[in-house]
């Protein structure tokens, strides 16, 4: 089992890490070892970094893609929340004139 304390790296840190993997032609492991983090993290962050640059495996989104799911998604949930407001309205509406 992990720590149950979790490290948070800068964006920067993640970002020379990712440029170490690329410029000095070792492993991610290697690369991982030698910074003294997990190679998981590192190999995560390499993935999402490829994937962001449309180098990823294929079928991965790139970030502006996900980015642009989250944000669809968020937008069609409210959207069916106000489709049940209006059909609640609407019925409660078409209830009170047909008792007219």
């Amino acid at each position: 089992m992990g720590s149950k304390y979790t490290k948070r790296y800068t964006e920067e840190f993640k970002r020379d890490a990712i440029a170490l993997v690329d410029s000095s032609g070792k492993t991610v492991t290697a690369v991982a070892r030698e910074l003294g983090i997990s190679s998981e993290s590192l190999r995560g962050w390499y993935r999402r970094a490829k994937a962001g640059q449309g180098e990823g495996a294929p079928g991965e989104l790139t970030s502006a893609e996900r980015e642009e799911l989250r944000r669809l998604r968020r937008e069609n949930r409210e959207q069916q929340q106000t489709i049940e407001i209006l059909k609640k309205k609407a019925t409660a509406f078409f209830v009170k004139e047909s008792d007219r």
